[in-house]
């Protein structure tokens, strides 16, 4: 089989390295440095410059003005993000949409999409659970109004979503009387829904979403079957490449560090304790990159068939794939960052330092939409129910 990118796919790898390499991570702001968050918004001018470089619709249909790409080619923008820790919700908001685009109504379509092309709209989504069935997920309640087919009825509440002080429309999922997982975009400043201020680990604001009586219109829900999941599984795997981007940042860092720090005359690098922790560390980097792509492969493709038209032997579903990546991304990330702060020595430990800046965001990213443990937990429920062999 052939596993390299497509040409569109690389076009899209060196448009997104063109946007962020006037980002210095330097400039981002420590958690611990910072009382309360590091920001209160996102950086607009980089959301701009990504609108500007049609990376805003890369994986929207054409018909809105997109670029048609898929989830490998928002996984391998994420990644180069994650290098130099842009403070943008791409992951979010390319997620809600490409689920729209995948499961929206038409006229829904056509309200978010074209805007979400232009940088004029940001989406972000209250994802906080191992699976898109989490029951602490689906902690909001979807009713009719009484006595009325017509629109939703929302209570409940999400705690930890990102970027929701600064987004247009939030995707809450919800849990309909009969059981269905639905989600719901919902105007941040609907009646009746409220925003609580919360500090993530690595110190971004993030919010407590409570939902009393809010009233929506049909329009606004995506009530096809699976929805939720696979908007779910989506935003875990891009959580794996802003892992990812994060971890190949930090060993070059360490890589650099040691090339150049001598200690009795000989530079670290050339040791070998030292030398074969970056080893470690670079086979962690590479497990999570063949899983992550796994993860994205099955989630571009239909359950039934492969890249190549013929049926798949793949016996789990894709959630299994994500748990997978997950995995090795949450471990294999706090790796990493501890490994380097490590051969940093004091240096590392130095709050001035970016690689502390990177270690907050790696924490962030380890337990962000379940941590290793939890997607253990899932994969054994899935072999449970579907015995291999």
């Amino acid at each position: 089989m052939d596993f390299t990118f497509t040409e569109e796919q690389q076009a899209a790898v060196e448009a997104a390295r063109a946007v962020f390499s006037d980002v210095a991570p330097d400039a981002v702001p420590s958690p611990a440095l910072t009382p309360g968050a590091v920001a209160d918004d996102v950086d607009r001018a980089l959301w701009a410059g990504l609108a500007r470089a049609d990376l805003l619709g890369l994986v929207l249909p054409a018909e809105h003005g997109g670029a048609g790409l898929d989830p490998i080619a928002l996984c391998l923008v994420l990644r180069e993000s994650a290098k130099v820790l842009a403070r943008v919700p791409l992951l979010e908001t390319s997620a809600v949409a490409m689920a729209v685009a995948r499961y929206g109504s038409p006229a829904l379509r056509a309200e978010i999409l074209p805007r979400v092309v232009r940088g004029e709209l940001i989406l972000t989504a209250g994802a906080n659970g191992r699976t898109g069935h989490d029951p602490a997920e689906l902690a909001v309640s979807a009713r009719r109004p009484d006595g009325s087919d017509d629109g939703w009825v929302l209570d409940g509440m999400q705690t930890g979503v990102p970027w929701a002080q600064c987004a247009d429309r939030i995707a809450v999922p919800a849990h309909t009387d009969d059981g269905r997982a639905l989600f719901v975009l919902v105007p941040q400043d609907a009646a009746g829904l409220a925003l609580a201020e919360q500090i993530s680990t690595n110190g971004e604001l993030f919010a407590e979403v409570t939902l009393d009586s809010v009233r929506v219109d049909d329009s606004a829900v995506v009530d096809a079957d699976d929805s939720w999941e696979w908007l779910h599984g989506l935003l875990a795997t891009g959580t794996c490449a802003l892992a990812l981007g994060l971890g190949e940042a930090v060993l070059t860092m360490t890589s650099r560090y040691t090339a150049k720090r001598e200690q009795f005359g000989f530079p670290l690098a050339t040791f070998q304790a030292v030398a074969v922790q970056a080893a470690d560390r670079y086979i962690d980097l590479r497990a999570m990159e063949a899983t992550l792509w796994q993860a994205a492969w099955r989630l571009t493709e239909p359950e039934e068939t492969g890249a190549s038209g013929m049926a798949s032997a793949v016996a789990l579903p894709v959630t299994a794939d994500v748990s997978v990546a997950k995995i090795w991304a949450s471990e294999g990330v706090r790796r990493v960052v501890q490994t380097a702060q490590h051969l940093h020595g004091g240096f590392g430990a130095d709050t001035d330092c970016p690689l502390h800046r990177f270690h907050a965001w790696a924490k962030q990213l380890e337990l962000s939409l379940g941590p290793a443990a939890a997607h253990e937990e899932t994969l054994g429920d899935l072999l449970a129910a579907h015995p291999l062999g």
